[in-house]
């Protein structure tokens, strides 16, 4: 009688195989042989009908359909493993795989921090952290918790506020001194500004607000960047007006090494979600993570309760 091989292990097989990126090494995460890795995969070839790898003496690759194959799978493994976290949460800790996107500068000096108190927490949860200058889209299965900043992008994730942080315009005393201070946003277009390039947002476009009235602004300078880090230090270095985000900036406002300029104005919001795909909903890792960042920063805004900033 035949030995049935279940569609889960197939799946689970055939993910591990392209992570390996090799029989040999598939071979030795499963302590077989080579060729019974190598003839496994010929058997789901010829169930499926398609060839699923190129196979080469150095390497393997993902054919068409084994691209097909191996993104359904991994998706179908995910949700089999969220409805074992489901069915398991009420007697058992966190456990499995957490994927973790976030921004560079707020990745590294937030997020990452927290995660290692997280998983002193939870043992049991192995988090993988992925920094990004920009949120990986939504539609792609490449995260389990993105943390992003500004409105939600749509209905297929849920979205749990985790702190306030606003845009704020700022420049270093001595560019201020030099080259005066901004009193309405028009007078913008007359100083140095500082561009940063992230996201889906109009570059050299900044939006200001006070009360009912809004304004475009077109702002030009002789330094731009992808990263914020770089622009908050050309705006420590006197080069001219940045915007950026509080929590990255208030330390130097505090310090007076930067001052802030058109604080009667408003810009877009720049609020810190954790994003998940809808299907994410009740995983216990993914909610006892969460749950752990919220604690973290509404305790953090309680601390700072009367002074000028959370950060």
């Amino acid at each position: 009688m035949p030995v049935l091989i279940s569609a889960p292990s197939e799946m689970a097989f055939f993910s591990l195989l392209t992570r390996c990126g090799s029989f040999s090494a598939t071979a030795r995460e499963l302590d077989v042989t080579t060729p019974a890795i190598s003839k496994r995969l010929a058997h789901m070839e010829a169930r499926l009908g398609v060839q699923l790898l190129n196979r080469t003496t150095r390497r393997i690759s993902l054919t068409p359909e084994g691209d097909i194959y191996l993104t359904h799978a991994r998706r179908i493994l995910a949700d089999i493993d969220d409805m074992e976290q489901l069915v398991s949460s009420a007697v058992a800790a966190p456990k499995g795989l957490l994927r973790v996107n976030a921004t560079l500068g707020f990745g590294r000096s937030h997020i990452a921090p927290l995660i290692s108190g997280f998983v002193k927490l939870h043992p049991e949860v192995q988090v993988q952290l992925q920094l990004t200058v920009n949120p990986p889209p939504i539609s792609e299965d490449s995260f389990d918790v993105c943390v992003r900043f500004g409105e939600p992008p749509d209905a297929r994730v849920i979205a749990r506020k985790l702190a306030p942080n606003r845009r704020l315009l700022c420049a270093a005393p001595a560019y201020l001194a030099k080259q005066g201070t901004p009193k309405v946003p028009h007078d913008l277009t007359q100083h140095n500004c500082i561009g940063i390039r992230q996201g889906d947002e109009a570059y050299g476009i900044w939006r200001l607000s006070s009360g009912k009235r809004f304004e475009s602004v077109k702002v030009r300078g002789n330094l731009s960047t992808s990263d914020g880090e770089i622009a908050v230090s050309w705006a420590l270095a006197g080069h001219g007006i940045v915007m950026r985000a509080e929590w990255d900036i208030a330390r130097y406002l505090r310090s007076g090494r930067l001052r802030q300029v058109l604080e009667n104005y408003q810009t877009p919001p720049a609020d810190i979600h954790a994003v998940y795909p809808q299907r994410h909903q009740v995983s216990a890792r993914v909610r006892a993570f969460v749950d752990f960042l919220a604690a973290h920063f509404e305790k953090s805004s309680t601390r700072s309760v009367g002074l000028v900033s959370n950060w």
